[in-house]
């Protein structure tokens, strides 16, 4: 048990018979009243984002989570596959529970986080960067030296994003997973 003296980002607590990671919070102390606690938490089973007000002091159920090594290794229909790294113990997890799942790549190590408790598979993380070929651009016109214009690319994995004018078809990039958005050109070495 905890109270909300104990809320920060990524806590993960157990309300209404749901697991919620809690996204934002912040504390207020009017001038009158009782100090409370203002939280945005998203539930990890439906994805849901709800707003929960809790006044100081009170108690709430955190949730004993452990994080996992596993390799992403092939899909199965609504599934994915993943093995742990150390036992290469197999399991499918649903498409909801991964986080930036359109740069899930074969052979990519992710992070999953379990309920201690009940073993029950909560989410899945991928690292916060990841290198893409792109599969497809529309050509760069030579001399359009703009700064920050953008042109649409699909990455070898589907996803879609937005990348520089000078990125070309064949190119590594560097993605960040949690906003979808590009980072740099990858190094080749």
């Amino acid at each position: 048990m905890a109270t909300t003296s104990d809320i920060r980002k990524g806590l993960m607590i157990r309300l209404q018979n749901d697991v919620y990671e809690v996204i934002d919070f912040l504390h207020v102390k009017p001038g009158k009243g009782q100090a409370f606690v203002r939280t945005k938490l998203k539930s990890v089973t439906t994805g849901k984002v709800i707003d929960k007000t809790f006044s100081v002091g009170t108690t709430i159920e955190d949730v004993q989570v452990e994080h996992r090594p596993y390799q992403y290794i092939y899909q199965d229909g609504d599934n994915y596959v993943f093995m742990h790294m150390q036992t290469y113990e197999q399991i499918p997890i649903p498409k909801e529970q991964i986080e930036g799942v359109e740069f899930l790549k074969e052979g990519m190590e992710c992070d999953v986080i379990v309920d201690a408790d009940n073993e029950k598979i909560l989410k899945v993380q991928l690292p916060q960067f990841a290198i893409l070929e792109v599969t497809y651009t529309e050509p760069g016109v030579r001399g359009d030296t703009v700064t920050n214009v953008m042109k649409p690319a699909t990455l070898e994995t589907g996803a879609q994003i937005k990348v520089p004018l000078f990125i070309n078809i064949g190119d590594k990039v560097k993605v960040n997973t949690r906003t979808g958005e590009y980072v740099e050109r990858a190094k080749t070495s």
